[in-house]
């Protein structure tokens, strides 16, 4: 079921490690973006698709992006990204990790790990009332998702927060749209674990 490990997701982007590439800094040098206000981390827990993002080489050709949240024993948040290489009808690609709160009193500011010690940041920049929808980067701006608890999302709710990104200095013209499942009914829960709860 899982074939290789691959840094792909909604979280993998802040661990860029030395000699790795990074995409160019989508706010050109500008202070790093505001983050929300406030977030309830148990509201947060749960599934995330993948409405929209910045292109990078760790999700490279990935489809029906998700990433599942859950609280771990060690009080740590449990990560699982999942993505189907080239198509719904690919191969599954999952990439397993853990996440802690960083210095934000608002609990906006996540840091994330894949690979041992090492974390990077998951900052949310916004996130909807209800935790339907949220918008996910990082202090230099370079990676960019657009997130909701549904896989489709409608286009006056997704111009919504393509202006809200705008307005902080994102270039939203190269945006990936990844093909996603028709419904959170039809999504393959493959990967996940069997008491997951979306």
């Amino acid at each position: 079921m899982m074939m290789k490990r691959a840094m792909f997701g909604l979280v993998t982007a802040a661990l860029t490690l030395a000699g790795c590439a990074a995409p160019r800094d989508r706010l050109a040098g500008d202070d790093a973006p505001p983050v929300a206000e406030n977030v309830d981390i148990d509201q947060y827990l749960g599934t995330w698709f993948e409405i929209a993002r910045a292109d990078h080489g760790f999700e490279r050709n990935c489809h029906g992006v998700s990433a599942y949240y859950e609280r771990r024993e060690d009080g740590m948040i449990r990560v699982i990204n999942r993505c189907w290489k080239d198509g719904l009808d690919g191969e599954l690609d999952v990439a397993n990790g853990r996440a802690r709160l960083g210095d934000d009193p608002g609990n906006a500011k996540l840091e994330v790990s894949f690979f041992g010690p090492f974390f990077g940041d998951y900052w949310i920049l916004d996130v909807a009332e209800d935790y339907s929808w949220a918008v996910v980067s990082e202090p230099e701006g370079r990676y960019l998702w657009i997130l909701a608890r549904d896989p489709q999302m409608d286009e006056a709710t997704l111009q919504a927060r393509l202006d809200f990104l705008q307005g902080l200095g994102f270039d939203t013209d190269g945006l990936i749209y990844p093909d996603q499942w028709e419904s959170r009914e039809a999504a393959l829960r493959a990967g996940l674990p069997e008491n997951a709860v979306d």
